[in-house]
């Protein structure tokens, strides 16, 4: 349920009282330009999902579930799981936002945590074949936007890795491999879902001629553009999205994947020390 956000219109002198707090290398909420707001992670939240994550970042709360269900492979990878990725902006979680299918911005939202996920191999999909060419575990990961005070993404991908990171399997009880017959006892949760390595997503914008952390909605509303990168907890880069109709430079690329390289660790070490409670 959502439509294309509306972002809030800032006045002038809000607007340069902005510039000028960022040109003595602070915001308006006094964080510096680098530093996230507050950010809470908690895990198994959601009683009925294999696993589940609230995170909150400032006021932006997110919510991610993960629910595992017994289904066909794709042609292409028939000894590997499935991993589907849906996100949808809750009406209530901003006054723009109201009933309707997914917008291009949740889709987009979407596939950006897909894209993270997929291309690190975040998850073991080889470990979750069950019957080769038959039966596989398919993970249904959905995100929703709670409460938008900007930043969705950053929130979305720590409450989906950790939703993921948390998650544990149901107990197969039998497998009939001639007729691809698979019994399962939900009522009972086994193994954790296999996760190769954490992924985070560290969202910087530009506004003026300066690169900020964590843009709140405000920060938002008059930023040039938004670089999104996404980085594992190895320090490899696994993905990068450009938001916004501005620009970013060649160097003004490379400092913001410099800054999101330095940060990184911290929301890696947040998310590592959620999953393990």
């Amino acid at each position: 349920m959502s439509i294309t956000p509306e972002q809030p219109v800032v006045p002038k002198l809000k607007y340069n009282a902005i510039l000028n707090v960022l040109s003595k290398g602070q915001r308006i909420d006094k964080r510096s330009v680098y530093s996230y707001r507050p950010i809470t992670v908690k895990t198994n939240v959601i009683p009925n999902a294999e696993g589940s994550a609230l995170v909150s970042v400032g006021s932006t709360q997110v919510i991610a579930g993960v629910k595992l269900e017994i289904g066909q492979p794709y042609a292409d990878t028939p000894n590997e799981g499935v991993l589907i990725v849906n996100a949808e902006f809750l009406p209530a979680a901003s006054p723009t936002f109201e009933p309707g299918p997914p917008d291009e911005n949740a889709i987009e939202l979407a596939r950006v945590v897909d894209r993270s996920l997929r291309e690190p191999k975040v998850i073991a999909l080889d470990k979750l074949c069950i019957i080769p060419g038959k039966r596989v575990w398919i993970v249904w990961l959905d995100i929703y936007v709670m409460d938008h005070d900007g930043n969705l993404l950053d929130a979305s991908m720590l409450a989906a890795m950790a939703a993921l990171a948390s998650a544990r399997i149901p107990r197969i009880v039998s497998v009939d491999p001639n007729t691809g017959d698979v019994k399962v006892n939900r009522s009972v949760r086994e193994d954790r879902l296999p996760i190769n390595k954490l992924v985070c997503t560290v969202t910087i914008a530009k506004i003026g001629r300066y690169l900020i952390v964590d843009p709140n909605l405000e920060e938002e509303a008059i930023a040039n553009a938004k670089l999104a990168v996404s980085i594992s907890e190895d320090g490899l880069i696994v993905g990068m999205q450009k938001m916004g109709m501005g620009y970013f430079t060649e160097d003004e690329v490379k400092s913001a994947v410099g800054i999101a390289m330095n940060v990184a660790p911290k929301l890696i070490e947040t998310l590592r020390k959620a999953v393990q409670s």
